[in-house]
């Protein structure tokens, strides 16, 4: 069968042969990568064995109610009867907004917009976001306020062999994306000059010819420094400049009062490798930017982003062959889930909810009275602290895992329990399904066919031929039965997915992310149509910006950004940064991944990376378990001691829950512009682990 990987955003295509015997139990599966325009035929270990989840024994095959603490079989049929009930009730007893849902950036374009739709139309709530909201949300609040647009890429991947300079700021493609390395490698042989930029040396950073090994929080007042370095140099493209932005006067006159020797002691960057990154980037004919999670996931997130792009728009290295600005979306349908309506202020088309005639269009799509419409909500985590609180009573989790990927994690668990009615659709028994009191089943990527949009804007169709296994129903026709028992069914018969699909066109139409022009047969014939596509007949826009931004005025904005300090620093108490983030075999909180024997046998459990001087001085070795505590909970994991990371900074990933889950030590602290946690940064004290028969791993 045709489809392609279900987890990053390049969504690499492949072919699954299934042979054998399965009422016998003997069935063989075979993997190989199918050529198409974006990973070029190439997949990862993590594509290789994706299936491994799919057809795993630890599904989830049919509803699951919890009674007296333990998880009984019930049906459909009840299921839904349930659900429905207690959110009537609910809702008549503390009003609609008493029931919440929260998603997931790896729902397909079509679930993503019925469960905004169905939160603002079966349900009436203010309370929808999802977990994209810690992926993406400062680079994409970012590009929209600089340069008028949010697209993960703006130029296509095919630019960045023309790029004569690249900056990676807190980005790991290697581990991350890795079908893209040749990408990177390609322009390497080509003699780029790459620059990246992060504190741990990485699988990326081995390919950089400078790396710029910041102190963990400090990269916007990095990007000040190269800033002012280009001032110095006369490396500012003035005629680009004064035709194609505004506030470059501002930002000039802030940057006057920048000193590169102050940044540097700040930033924990050399004042020299500052001002080479600045000349070199400066110099070169043509450059791009990109940033990942290591950048955005912080409290200035968003003003870091910013900075970066006006190191790109300074330059005028944008809009143009080999040049551009790139936020490489982490999960698979990053991109697309938060253009059409699972975010708290969006409408479809990456509409504002805010605004009135956007909410007027899209009602009128929808066959509602747009006064009908609910306001704007708040953030993911924000939604947990009102669960917490009470004023959320009963919520909807679908493709998502809150309890892990949240920051301060235990009072997320306790949000959870605290939840009048949880309702999880999943495909296995998550951390946060544990605290359901329904479970759903759902089906996975090789059984529910719908669209992605990868990390340049490119929409792809994901066929699915497989037969769903069990009781398993799509996440799609689960919101479409929740809407009918709730009365609200006539806004959602839909047959297949290609329905929704067709109304998502007309919703988008006219806005920034508009996919009008994209069916499913034309993304057959051209294996996948960039957005924006706003005619059946015209092509998608691959290079955006190539004689004007996204603003009424044609003008890209410049912003004078402040050196940021993190939210939280170390003291005597927590004196260690930590820094969080992936490893190659493993996707997201690992719900999915570790039901993958081979995925899991590479990684089996979490670790901490530490420099070797700091762990002599805390008493830890190689191998041995550290006590990790910061102000909010404490972890257990085993050392791995390498000189690959500042002395002041250890790194944990983010793939295991439990007394595993970093996430209880992160700070709850949000970017104010676009909400994102600080994950990258927070203060931690480390010590050996003295053995206590009762604790458990």
């Amino acid at each position: 069968m045709e489809t392609q990987c279900p987890f990053c955003s390049v969504q690499c295509k492949m072919r699954l042969t299934e042979s054998g015997d399965s009422a016998a139990g003997e069935v063989q599966y075979s993997v190989e990568a199918k050529p198409n325009r974006a990973s070029e035929g190439r997949l990862c270990v993590k594509g290789m064995n994706a299936y491994q989840h799919a057809v795993s024994e630890d599904r989830i095959l049919y509803p699951l109610v919890k009674r007296d603490g333990q998880f009984e079989r019930i049906s459909w049929e009840d299921a839904m009867a349930l659900i429905v009930s207690r959110f009537k009730q609910i809702a008549q007893e503390s009003g609609v907004d008493a029931i919440g849902l929260y998603g997931g950036g790896s729902l397909t374009n079509e679930t993503a917009y019925l469960l905004g739709k169905f939160a603002r139309v079966a349900l009436r709530s203010k309370y929808i976001d999802y977990n994209g909201r810690f992926c993406m949300s400062a680079a994409a609040s970012a590009g929209s306020k600089a340069l008028g647009l949010d697209r993960g890429l703006t130029n296509p991947l095919s630019d960045i062999a023309l790029a004569k300079c690249i900056v990676l700021a807190g980005t790991n493609v290697a581990e991350c994306q890795p079908t893209l390395m040749p990408y990177f490698t390609r322009a390497k042989e080509n003699g780029t000059f790459i620059i990246v930029i992060d504190p741990r040396e990485t699988g990326t950073s081995k390919l950089a010819d400078l790396h710029l090994k910041v102190r963990p929080g400090m990269d916007a007042a990095l990007a000040n420094g190269m800033l002012r370095s280009l001032l110095d140099e006369g490396l500012v493209d003035e005629a680009f400049v004064r035709e194609r932005t505004r506030g470059y006067d501002t930002l000039r006159a802030h940057l006057m009062e920048q000193s590169v020797e102050e940044i540097a002691v700040m930033t924990g960057v050399p004042a020299d490798s500052i001002r080479r990154a600045a000349l070199t980037f400066g110099k070169a004919s043509t450059g791009m930017v990109f940033t990942a999670r290591g950048v955005e996931q912080q409290t200035d997130g968003y003003m870091a982003v910013r900075n970066l792009l006006n190191l790109v728009l300074l330059t005028g290295k944008i809009g143009k062959a080999g040049c551009g600005y790139g936020a490489i979306t982490g999960q698979g349908n990053g991109q697309g889930g938060r253009e059409h309506g699972q975010k708290a202020d969006q409408l479809p088309g990456y509409r504002s909810i805010e605004n009135p005639e956007h909410r007027a269009y899209v009602a009128d799509v929808w066959g509602v009275d747009p006064n009908e419409l609910p306001g704007k909500g708040v953030s993911a985590y924000e939604m947990m602290e009102k669960a917490y609180e009470g004023e959320i009573r009963a919520l909807l989790v679908m493709g998502s895992n809150p309890v892990v990927s949240n920051p301060n994690a235990s009072l997320v668990q306790a949000a959870m329990e605290r939840l009048d009615l949880l309702v999880v659709a999943d495909m296995f028994m998550s951390e946060t399904a544990r605290s359901a009191d329904l479970i759903l089943p759902v089906t996975a990527y090789l059984e529910n066919e719908g669209t992605l949009t990868n990390l340049e804007g490119r929409v792809l169709l994901r066929e699915a031929h497989r037969p769903a296994p069990g009781e398993a129903k799509h996440d799609w026709r689960i919101l479409c039965d929740l809407a009918e028992g709730l009365g609200r069914g006539t806004y959602f018969r839909y047959e297949h997915a290609e329905q929704i699909f067709e109304e998502l066109r007309l919703a988008s139409r006219g806005g920034t992310a508009d996919y009008y022009g994209i069916t499913y047969d034309r993304i057959r014939r051209e294996e996948g149509v960039y957005w924006p596509c706003p005619d059946t007949e015209g092509e998608g826009v691959g290079r955006m910006f190539e004689t004007s931004f996204a603003h009424a005025d044609g003008r890209a904005e410049l912003i004078a950004v402040d050196n940021h300090f993190p939210a939280e620093l170390t003291d005597e108490a927590y004196p260690i940064y930590l820094t969080t983030g992936r490893v190659l075999s493993h996707y997201l909180t690992g719900v999915q991944t570790r039901r993958s024997h081979t995925l899991a046998s590479r990684d089996f459990e979490s670790f901490v990376e530490m420099h070797p001087k700091t762990a002599k001085q805390y008493g830890l070795a190689e191998g041995k378990l550290a006590v990790l505590t910061s102000r909010r909970g404490e972890i257990v994991v085993r050392c791995r001691i390498t000189r690959t990371i500042r002395e002041d900074t250890v790194f944990v990933p983010m793939h295991w829950g439990d007394s595993q889950n970093v996430n209880v030590l992160t700070n709850q602290a949000l970017d104010p512009t676009c909400r994102m946690p600080g994950f990258k940064v927070c203060a931690v004290s480390i010590r050996p682990f003295i053995a206590n028969p009762s604790y458990e791993m």
